[in-house]
């Protein structure tokens, strides 16, 4: 049996979407399953649109995904010439043919094809001509006789036949001489030897086509698998009015790239009733057989739900490496704050994402503090003065910052001044961060430390008597 070899072929004209990432990300697992080779081709025959921002992004998001590839990136633009001779060899072999038909003479004759019902396809004017004016032309591939089928079997939709009368001779070669999709992709897949092409559904009907040509230029005709496509909640094609489409934007917005890729093979592909699967898990269960025929549905609460997981779950110092951006976006310094391992810590179990983290950890790093108004004017009056320097008193004298030894000193401060855990950790709270939603009392004080603890609350002493003196 010989050694599988896939590809992922983008085209460099903007972002990699989700739908292109998922594809990807087929291909290498089962390339990594197999001991296979997974390629990576950037499809940049569209000069006009192909742009090397585009390349770049499409290479970072692989990367950020982990998708390594064994070989490439191979460019279009570099094997022009290749294609040249190919179209040449199929218009000597009498597989081709120049089309002098202008678009208004095409547009012509879609509408006198509309106007009798019929499939506006080219009708084959130019098929048999002898001649050859001098007037700019397109190399059209010309396809066998009507009354005949081309018929594969997919690896994942079963088999699937379509009848030549429904096709149309499709050009291959522009009028400026650059090569069209169907001819390129098919030399390419050829001549790199992919003998698996795992790509989107959308590409269902440039299969017959694609197949034909691979018998006329003399190639071995590989195995296909379309991926059905991802939808919307409301069942239309993945777009921006969803959400996010590219794949980087949600880096951007604090997503863990394992979140991504859990959440990319569970749109069409089950395994059992399972969930959670890590890079390892998922080279060792991935089959295509197990990719469904029906359309996955992006559901980004689903998204919020595997990040959130991932960020419970994770290393403590990576994460802290992946936050510190986040918190720089924010102008927050790190450096001039509290560990960054133990704040990240302190906030694993209530973020969904790095955003939302970032904007959790900014209070650790606020100097001075800036006090919520509301939450200032409720716990931050005179009649809570005595209150604090008894904090301060007990903090101040206090060894060590462990949990068990701010028990004992809160309980002693409860007994002092008769009041319930909550009416002191309140204005404690405020005291500490500002008044925003935050970790248990005794984790912000362990992450700010004795120093930090002391200063905050020293601060709030003297803006409780600046509110009495105005």
């Amino acid at each position: 049996m010989s050694e599988l070899r896939v590809r992922f072929a983008p085209s460099p004209t903007g972002y990699l979407h989700i739908g292109g990432a998922r594809t990807a990300l087929f291909n290498y697992l089962l390339a990594k399953k197999e001991a296979g080779k997974f390629i990576l081709r950037i499809e940049d025959t569209d000069v006009a649109r192909s742009t090397q921002e585009s390349v770049d992004a499409i290479l970072d998001a692989m990367n950020w995904l982990g998708l390594s590839y064994d070989e490439g990136p191979f460019y279009q633009s570099d094997r022009f010439e290749l294609y040249r001779e190919k179209v040449q060899q199929l218009l000597t072999q009498g597989r081709a043919y120049r089309c002098y038909c202008s678009a208004e003479e095409l547009d012509a004759k879609r509408e006198k094809a509309k106007e009798k019902g019929l499939k506006p396809k080219y009708d084959g004017t130019c098929r048999n001509r002898t001649d050859q004016p001098d007037a700019p032309y397109v190399v059209r591939f010309k396809l066998p006789e009507a009354g005949e089928e081309t018929t594969f079997v997919d690896r994942i939709k079963g088999s699937i036949s379509f009848r030549h009368e429904e096709l149309d001779d499709l050009i291959i070669q522009r009028t400026d001489g650059t090569p069209t999709y169907n001819l390129v992709v098919v030399i390419d897949d050829a001549e790199m030897e992919i003998n698996l092409i795992i790509r989107g559904d959308d590409h269902i009907n440039n299969t017959p086509r694609q197949i034909l040509l691979y018998e006329a230029l003399g190639y071995t005709i590989p195995e296909f698998a379309h991926v059905p496509m991802i939808l919307g909640s409301d069942k239309k094609r993945l777009s921006k009015r969803h959400g996010a489409t590219s794949v980087m934007a949600y880096q951007e917005m604090g997503y863990l790239p394992e979140a991504m890729v859990n959440y990319l093979i569970r749109l069409g592909w089950s395994s059992g009733d399972e969930e959670i699967f890590s890079m390892t898990d998922l080279i060792e269960k991935f089959s295509l057989e197990n990719v469904g025929r029906s359309a996955g549905v992006f559901n980004p609460e689903k998204l919020n739900w595997l990040n959130s997981h991932y960020i419970k779950t994770g290393d403590p110092e990576r994460l802290a490496e992946l936050l510190n951006p986040f918190l720089t976006q924010k102008g927050i310094v790190v450096e001039n704050g509290p560990n960054l391992v133990a704040v990240v810590k302190s906030l694993q179990e209530r973020s969904v994402t790095l955003i939302e983290m970032a904007a959790g950890a900014a209070f650790y790093f606020a100097d001075p503090v800036v006090y919520d108004e509301k939450a200032k004017k409720k716990f931050l009056q005179p009649e809570q003065k005595d209150l604090f320097k008894i904090i301060l008193e007990k903090i101040g004298s206090c060894d060590s910052f462990n949990e068990e030894q701010l028990e004992v000193i809160f309980k002693e401060i409860m007994q002092i001044t008769e009041l319930k855990f909550g009416k002191i950790a309140q204005p404690l709270r405020v005291a500490l961060t500002g008044g925003v939603p935050s970790p248990g009392i005794y984790q912000v004080l362990q992450v700010l430390g004795k120093e930090r603890s002391l200063q905050r609350i020293e601060q709030a002493v003297r803006a409780i008597e600046q509110i009495a003196a105005e």
